[in-house]
């Protein structure tokens, strides 16, 4: 499969925080873990992709075209989901689907429907009477209901229980065998062990590693010995002065 979202060399400066020219790509089909504890940079990147912050240098191409350049038709391909954010909390969700099929031009009522029974929601309901994991499929639906081909994803299982995570996870494994490519920053690893392709790690704005997760872990298998987790590994290098 092709390459689905390409960084190249992507900077943000602000007077206290760099993101330090950062590069990598993710294919149709694949699930890429972006790890790092708070505060590291993954939400600065996200929003340096999106252009919702700009960037001070970089390129980012998206199902080969360059966005700055094509970002209204960009757009319609991709779905964006951050976790923990209420929007319109006390509107109905059929009324924002009213609202957000407008500015779509492939909206597809079929798959709307039938992600509204999949993901069980109803849609009389309003945004403050969902569950946190409730919530969040919801606006996986809204992304997927405009036939997304790229899937970013910020923190989406923040405040989620350990089933609601799972869940979700198995829907995003779902998704990735239908060829949607899925970017998922999270600080929670044990996700990613789930369902992550590949992963890339940033650390205080710098990213350190860009792989396959089979060859993440067997990246510091050697330096922390045994069977490290994902987990294993956050903790060593978080601790440790890396070099890669």
């Amino acid at each position: 499969m092709g390459c689905v979202l390409e960084i190249n060399n992507l900077t943000k400066k602000y007077s206290a925080f760099e993101l330090k020219s950062i590069s990598f790509q993710i294919k149709a089909d694949e699930v890429m873990g972006f790890i790092g504890r708070n505060g590291a940079g993954k939400t600065t990147a996200i929003k340096s992709i999106l252009n919702l912050v700009h960037p001070d240098a970089g390129n980012v191409r998206i199902l080969g075209m360059d966005y700055s350049d094509n970002e209204d038709e960009i757009k319609q391909q991709i779905g964006y989901v951050v976790g923990g954010t209420n929007y319109y909390k006390r509107k109905k969700l059929k009324d924002i689907v009213a609202i957000t099929r407008i500015f779509y031009d492939n909206w597809d009522d079929e798959s709307y429907r039938h992600y509204l029974n999949a993901f069980k929601l109803d849609e009389n309901k309003r945004i403050m009477e969902l569950s946190e994991g409730m919530k969040v499929k919801f606006y996986l639906t809204l992304a997927l209901s405009h036939q997304a081909r790229l899937l970013i994803l910020d923190e989406p299982t923040s405040g989620l229980d350990p089933v609601s995570r799972d869940e979700i996870n198995e829907i995003f494994r779902k998704l990735a065998e239908k060829g949607v490519a899925i970017l998922f920053s999270t600080h929670i690893t044990s996700d990613l062990e789930k369902c992550a392709d590949t992963i890339t790690y940033i650390k205080n704005g710098e990213l350190l590693l860009s792989t396959k997760k089979e060859d993440f872990i067997r990246h510091f298998t050697g330096e922390i010995g045994g069977a490290p987790t994902l987990e294993d590994i956050m903790v060593y290098i978080e601790r440790e002065e890396v070099n890669l």
